[in-house]
């Protein structure tokens, strides 16, 4: 064998190094920008937030249907006051109950579990309201005795908050209507000074017509 075949074949046996780092950058194809998205709870502040598997009673069918499994949570308007309850399903997101918590609505324990609790209520989730009956079952006693707690606190307090704005509304009008009594007052006040202007410019007009008629008899005397 030659000296120049044992060469290259020496060349040929030789392991591979290691990469070297040549220094290059390389930019990718498909540049992702960032998106904000929004989930509609920005603006709320949860009060109640607990895992639990809701049910919803089908009419026709006469049976509770499963409507999914996840988190429910009680979220409240940082501005409004107003307090809605909300659930999604775990893996999907997708919303399985939307409605307001208001003071005609009442939760109470399924009849025969203690871990779960019914009630209806004006719902949603759908994208149009229906009027629906819920039954949701959570892992724990415990669980099921907070959230109908919870549940009845919130329906108390916005009893409250209806009030207040009902007294606060009732106090506009009251206040627009005392402003509205004032304005007319004045227009009542102003008006006996407007006839006695116009009065006086009539006398004066009747005493200037006398003072010429007796002055006409003198001229021709």
């Amino acid at each position: 064998m030659s000296t120049t075949e044992a060469e290259h074949r020496e060349e040929e046996d030789a392991p591979a190094g290691e990469d070297e780092d040549t220094g290059a950058q390389v930019a990718p194809i498909v540049k992702l920008e960032e998106v904000t998205v929004s989930t509609g709870e920005e603006e709320e502040d949860p009060i109640l937030d607990l895992k639990a598997k809701l049910y919803r009673f089908d009419k026709d069918g006469n049976q509770w249907k499963e409507r999914g499994a996840g988190t429910v949570k009680f979220l409240k308007h940082k501005v409004t006051g107003k307090v809605r309850l909300l659930m999604r399903q775990s893996k999907t997101l997708k919303i399985c109950a939307n409605h307001l918590l208001v003071p005609a609505m009442t939760v109470q324990e399924h009849a025969g579990n203690e871990k779960s609790c019914v009630w209806h209520a004006r719902d949603f989730a759908d994208g149009e309201l229906k009027d629906e009956f819920f039954c949701i079952r959570f892992a724990s006693i415990e669980n099921s005795k907070k959230f109908m707690e919870t549940f009845q606190e919130v329906a108390e307090s916005q009893n409250q908050e209806e009030n207040k704005d009902a007294s606060a509304a009732a106090s506009l009008l009251e206040n627009l209507s005392v402003e509205g009594k004032t304005d007319a007052e004045k227009k009542d006040e102003e008006k006996p000074e407007s006839k006695t202007v116009s009065e006086e410019s009539s006398s004066g007009k009747e005493n200037t017509n006398t003072e010429k008629k007796t002055e006409e008899p003198a001229s021709s005397a």
